[in-house]
């Protein structure tokens, strides 16, 4: 056994709420709207989301219930957000979740039980009831991972590894969540960031950012887009620039299986140039831009065990 500190969130089951756990998930990010000490002197490793039961209950009666859990690793600690992000901030311009931090999921649980023999304890179980009475605020507690890595799938034994394998958990998508239901009048500014448009401006101020970072270091840049980036020379030198953009977290990136293969051909000098916590003004008719916190991985190489495929391709039955 082996405990670590787990983030316990609990998420109204409200439209709102619920379009922001969407949301969340597929930004790979979670706010809160408060500091809390404990936040700035603790390093997380695991999240837990929990919805579906409501929390203003007695503690005995919580734990009869049960409940779904998004069970996420923690891949940027605790950071000052200062850009509205989910859709209730972008729809009202204001920033409601100051206090952000990275999650990457790795499984649904779902029908979990709440008592003390269930995969939370008491103590974890009733971390969640309390977050759920303070509106969301996360609680910080200490649980031992290997009972929610049993209940999720995940061959992986903690105790061991003291990791989680992202090529061994299932993930999960802001499909999975439950869609909420529409609200009457769709304030502008909600929605999620498959916008084409919003993506497109996120993804040329990233590349924006790494143009003027290696052509401030000398190199002269030449902008592809396929089969990757961007081409940079430097007196007989050559490198390949595979660029990446988000408005939340730097936890993961979206690759092709071309892009894995062509950062994993030997022939070639691959970097991997993330910009994240991108500012975007959803008012603006051309989604303007600014910022961004830049993670820059030179000589990259994707190991086997960070990549988790999303989809597949599906042969059909041959008919002769």
């Amino acid at each position: 056994m082996g405990e670590e500190s787990f983030v316990m969130v609990h998420v109204g089951q409200k439209t709102e709420s619920q379009r922001n756990l969407q949301y969340g998930i597929e930004t790979r990010s979670w706010g809160f709207p408060s500091w809390k000490p404990e936040y700035r002197s603790v390093r997380p490793r695991f999240a837990l989301l929990a919805t579906g039961v409501a929390p203003r209950v007695p503690l005995e009666v919580w734990l009869t219930q049960r409940i779904t859990l998004y069970f996420f690793e923690v891949r940027e600690n605790f950071y000052q957000g200062d850009a509205p992000h989910w859709p209730d901030e972008e729809a009202e311009n204001v920033i409601k979740y100051p206090v952000r931090f990275g999650i990457e999921p790795l499984a649904v649980i779902r029908d979990v039980p709440l008592d003390e023999h269930g995969p939370l304890g008491r103590g974890g179980s009733d971390a969640i009831r309390r977050s759920g009475i303070e509106r969301g605020i996360g609680k910080l507690c200490e649980l031992d991972p290997q009972p929610l890595l049993d209940a999720a799938g995940v061959p992986a034994n903690w105790a061991e590894l003291r990791r989680v394998p992202l090529n061994r958990t299932t993930g999960f998508t802001a499909e999975q969540v439950e869609a909420p239901k529409e609200p009457k009048r769709r304030r502008r500014g909600a929605g999620f960031i498959s916008d084409p448009k919003k993506r497109k401006a996120i993804e040329l101020h990233a590349e924006d950012m790494a143009v003027a970072q290696y052509e401030q270091q000398g190199w002269t840049v030449e902008r592809l887009g396929k089969p990757y980036d961007l081409h940079c020379t430097r007196a007989g030198e050559e490198r390949h620039v595979e660029v990446k953009g988000t408005t939340g977290a730097a936890t993961s990136v979206d690759l092709t299986i071309n892009e894995v293969e062509h950062a994993r051909n030997p022939h070639h000098t691959v970097d991997l140039y993330v910009v994240s916590d991108i500012k975007v003004d959803v008012r603006s008719s051309d989604y303007a831009t600014s910022d961004g916190r830049v993670m820059h991985l030179e000589d990259w190489f994707p190991a086997e065990e960070d990549l988790r495929p999303r989809s597949f391709e599906y042969r059909l039955p041959f008919e002769g």
